[in-house]
C-alpha cells in the first residue's frame, strides 16, 4: 500500500486542557490505553498507509513527545531520506519579527516534499485504519480538499467541528460547538489536499499575519474551495477535555471497541519498552481491566487501565480508573473515579473517591 502524501501531525490544540495531564506535556504525548501515547494511533495510521515522510507540528511542551518519537523507528519512519520530522515553532529570520513567522517553518518542510498530496491530523481523535480509501476517494472526484466525519454529532465540546453539506457530500458551511447543530456530520480531524494547494493556503496566512494555520480555518475557506466530504463508519475515541479523556479510556474496555481499535488489519506501533509481565498475586482479583508490562498486584483491580510499572498493596481496591506509569499504590488504599499520572506515591490508608464525569486527577511525581 502506498498513498502518495506528506503527513502533517498537529500535536496539540489549544481548545483541549486535560487538568494535570496535558499540564507537563502537549495533548499528543499524553498516554493513553495502557502502554500508548495519543500520536500513537494517528501516526499509525499514516504508517500504515505507506506515508514515508511525516512532519509532526508542535507549539510547546513538546519534549516528552520527543522523547517517545525519537527517531521514528517505532513506526518505521527511521530514514535517510524523509522519515519522521519534529516541526517545533522556530524562526526562519534572525530576528522575530511576528508569530506567523512560526509557519514558514511548517512551509519549508511542506515545499521540500516530493509527495503529491498532503494528509493532515490532529490530536483530538484515536482510530484505527489508513488512508487508502480516502487517498483514492479524493482523487476520484473534482474537490480541492476532502475531510472526513462521522455521525457523532455535536456533543457540546469546543473542538467539535459540524459540517453541513449539499446532496453531493460538498461542504457548503462549518459550524463550530453549535446549539442548534444543522446536520450530525462532526469533522474527524483528517483532511486531503494537494501539496500547492497547501502551500498557497500557508503562504496566504503568512501575509495575513495570522500565528496559525487551523484545519476550522481551511474549513471555512469553503465558499471559496471545493471541500468534499469522506464518512468514516468504524469507532473514533474523541478526546476533547478530561471527561471526553476518560470516557474514552473506559472504552477501550468494551470488547467491540478495542477490538476495532487494536485488532483490525492495521497495527498500532509504539515505542516499546521491555519489561517482564505483569505479576499478580494468587489472592488478589482482576476484572475487566488492562495491565502493562511490569505492574505487581497485590489488591483488587476492577474497570480499570493500569499502565507501566504500576504496584498495587495488599487489601486496596482499585476501580473505574486510571493509573499511569510507576505509580506506587500502598496497602488499604480505595481509589474509584480517579486518574493518576506518573510517578506519584499514594500513602497507606489513602481513600480518593471521584464521579464518572468528574474523575479525580493527581498531577505527576505527588505525594497523597
Amino acid at each position: 500500500m502506498f498513498v502518495d502524501a506528506t503527513g502533517i501531525i498537529v500535536a496539540d490544540d489549544k481548545r483541549v486542557h486535560l487538568s494535570e495531564l496535558s499540564r507537563p506535556r502537549a495533548l499528543a504525548a499524553v498516554p493513553f490505553a495502557g502502554r500508548y501515547r495519543i500520536i500513537d494511533f494517528m501516526l499509525s495510521n499514516m504508517a500504515n498507509s505507506g506515508i514515508t515522510l511525516v512532519g509532526v507540528s508542535t507549539f510547546n511542551k513538546y519534549k516528552s513527545l520527543m522523547d517517545h518519537l525519537g527517531t521514528g523507528s517505532a513506526y518505521d519512519l527511521d530514514r535517510k531520506l524523509q522519515g519522521l520530522h519534529i516541526l517545533p515553532p522556530y524562526l526562519t529570520s534572525e530576528n522575530y519579527y511576528n508569530e506567523s513567522d512560526d509557519l514558514k517553518g511548517l512551509l519549508d518542510f511542506i515545499s521540500g516534499s516530493r509527495h503529491k498530496y498532503v494528509i493532515i491530523g490532529n490530536s483530538t481523535v484515536v482510530f484505527s485504519t489508513d488512508f487508502e480509501d480516502l487517498y483514492n476517494a479524493h482523487e476520484n472526484s473534482d474537490a480541492e480538499i476532502t475531510v472526513m466525519y462521522n455521525h457523532d454529532g455535536a456533543r457540546g465540546k469546543e473542538t467539535d467541528i459540524i459540517l453541513e453539506t449539499d446532496d453531493k457530500g460538498r461542504v457548503i458551511d462549518v459550524y463550530s460547538n453549535p446549539e442548534k447543530p444543522v446536520s450530525d456530520k462532526n469533522f474527524l480531524g483528517v483532511m486531503i489536499l494537494s501539496k500547492n494547494l497547501m502551500m498557497d493556503l500557508i503562504s496566504d496566512t503568512v501575509s495575513l499575519g495570522v500565528s496559525n494555520l487551523s484545519m476550522e480555518l481551511i474549513l471555512r475557506k469553503c465558499h471559496k474551495i471545493n471541500i468534499n466530504t469522506y464518512e468514516y463508519n468504524d469507532p473514533v475515541l474523541r478526546i476533547g477535555d478530561i471527561q471526553d479523556y476518560f470516557e474514552a479510556s473506559m472504552m477501550l474496555l468494551n470488547p467491540e471497541v478495542n477490538e476495532a481499535i487494536f485488532w483490525s488489519k492495521d497495527p498500532v506501533y509504539t515505542k516499546v519498552k521491555d519489561e517482564a509481565p505483569a505479576y499478580i498475586e494468587n489472592r488478589s482479583k482482576v476484572h475487566n481491566s488492562l495491565l502493562a508490562d511490569g505492574c505487581h498486584i497485590y489488591g483488587r483491580v476492577c474497570d480499570s487501565i493500569l499502565f507501566r510499572g504500576v504496584n498495587t498493596g495488599k487489601n486496596s481496591e482499585v476501580k473505574n480508573s486510571i493509573i499511569f506509569q510507576n505509580t506506587q499504590i500502598g496497602n488499604n488504599v480505595e481509589l474509584e473515579y480517579v486518574i493518576v499520572d506518573k510517578d506519584v506515591i499514594i500513602r497507606d490508608g489513602t481513600r480518593l473517591i471521584g464521579q464518572k464525569e468528574y474523575p479525580v486527577v493527581i498531577g505527576k511525581g505527588a505525594v497523597v
